[in-house]
C-alpha cells in the first residue's frame, strides 16, 4: 500500500466570488481535488498541510463543458470540487493578490 501524500490530493484552491463569500461568512474553503479523492482523504490532506481542524467536507463532481475553438470544438476535463468547513477559530492563509 502506498504512503499517503497530502499534496497529491489537493490540486489548487478555487478563488471565485462565491468561494470568497463562503470563506468570509461560513469559514469554508473551496479546492479542486483529484477525482479519486474521498472525503476522508481530503480532510486528512487539509489538516496535514495547513495544521487546522476540519469540521465537514462536501464534494461534487463537475462535468466538463463543450467549448468552441475556432471552427472546431472540444470538451473541458471533468473535475472534482471540495468545500471544506473549518472548526471555529481556524483559518487558512491563501495568498491573494489584488490587481
Amino acid at each position: 500500500m502506498a504512503e499517503f501524500n497530502p499534496y497529491g490530493q489537493i490540486v489548487r484552491p478555487v478563488m471565485t466570488e462565491r468561494s470568497t463569500i463562503l470563506k468570509e461568512k461560513y469559514n469554508q474553503y473551496v479546492f479542486e481535488v483529484k477525482k479519486e479523492s474521498s472525503k476522508g482523504d481530503i480532510k486528512k490532506a487539509v489538516e496535514a498541510i495547513w495544521k487546522v481542524g476540519v469540521e465537514q467536507v462536501r464534494t461534487m463532481r463537475l462535468v466538463g463543458k463543450f467549448r468552441r475553438f475556432g471552427r472546431g470544438g472540444g470538451y473541458r476535463s471533468d473535475w472534482k470540487k471540495a468545500v471544506v468547513t473549518l472548526k471555529e477559530g481556524d483559518k487558512i492563509d491563501l495568498v491573494e493578490q489584488s490587481a
